[in-house]
């Protein structure tokens, strides 16, 4: 492994600079999932549909917002 990331990032790779990749790497990865997150803790009836616009669109940042809005957004219970 350490191989494959040498020429990319050598000097983080000794003394726990792996580690520290990949703890940034989760990071950044919960960050652009926060849409989904927020809507999984809020319980969102639509969680499935916020998690599928966040995975494929959020990217575009303006579906990332959407997607963020949709998962704060209270849920109308008195629909049909």
């Amino acid at each position: 492994m350490d191989q494959l990331l040498e020429p990319f990032f050598g000097p983080l790779l000794g003394a726990g600079g792996i580690t520290l990749l990949f703890l940034v790497l989760f990071a950044l990865v919960a960050l652009y999932f926060i849409p989904t997150i927020v809507a999984a803790a809020r319980h969102k009836r639509n969680t499935l549909a916020i998690f599928l616009l966040n995975l494929f669109l959020g990217w575009s940042g303006i579906a990332w917002v959407i997607a963020l809005i949709w998962a704060v957004t209270v849920d109308n219970r008195d629909s049909f």
